[in-house]
Formats: structure tokens, C-alpha cells, sequence
């Protein structure tokens, strides 16, 4: 985005919009991780220096589109905490930054569940399904 000011331009990049996007996925309920794909393996919550991973962005003049990547937690119902996904970054962003977000892509990576601590020696271990 950048902007024309009487005292100036504004302009805010790519990776800081992508960076809020990612900050407000992993505070969506519902979402485990960010996924960077396949390569990167089972993703694991990230901290704000790393909160780009698995996002996406364009950002023009005024509007940003935003493509995220994400590992879902197990017996949520996927459509229903994708759907709050959209509706969190879109509203982080907009709030953020004054752009117009035309859309968020979202493509889930994988499903992760908890095992049993019966089953598992480790108490908090997760399995990752793709």
C-alpha cells in the first residue's frame, strides 16, 4: 500500500502484511500451525519474527489478497474454522493497514490430533495426518 500525504507517502510492505495475517491465524481457534508445505514437515506454532510462514500475499494500492497454508486441529469441523480463518485475518489487516482485502485463500495442509497419554509415553505428544 502506499499512500500520498500531504506530508508525504506511506507505504507498508508485503511482509508486514503478511506477518499480521499470520498472527491472526495462529489466533484463530481451531488452527494448530502454519504450514510452510511438504519440505517443511510438521509446522509448529511461531513465534511474531516467524509468523510469515504458509502466508501469501499481494498487496496493490489499495486491496491485498492473501493465500494462507494451514494445519487444522483434529475433531473441529474444518469448513466451519476455515470460514473464521477468513473472517480474522481479513478483519486484522483491514484494521491494521486501511487495505481492502479481496480475498483469503485458505488450503488446509493437514490434520492434528492429540494421542492418548495411555497410548504414548509422552504426554502431549501430536500426530500430523496428510
Amino acid at each position: 500500500m502506499a499512500e500520498d500525504l500531504e506530508t508525504g507517502m506511506i507505504r507498508i510492505s508485503d511482509d508486514v502484511v503478511a506477518t499480521i495475517a499470520g498472527l491472526a491465524a495462529l489466533e484463530t481457534p481451531g488452527i494448530a500451525a502454519m504450514s510452510g508445505g511438504i519440505s517443511e514437515g510438521l509446522a509448529k506454532r511461531l513465534s511474531g519474527k516467524n509468523a510469515q510462514k504458509g502466508v501469501t500475499v499481494e498487496v496493490g494500492q489499495l486491496e491485498a489478497a492473501i493465500d494462507l497454508r494451514v494445519i487444522v486441529q483434529y475433531g473441529i469441523p474444518i469448513q466451519e474454522v476455515c470460514r473464521q480463518l477468513q473472517l480474522s485475518v481479513r478483519e486484522a489487516v483491514e484494521n491494521m493497514t486501511g487495505l481492502n482485502v479481496v480475498e483469503v485463500n485458505v488450503k488446509v495442509d493437514g490434520v492434528l490430533f492429540r494421542e492418548d497419554s495411555a497410548e504414548e509415553s509422552a504426554p502431549n505428544s501430536a500426530r500430523l495426518i496428510k
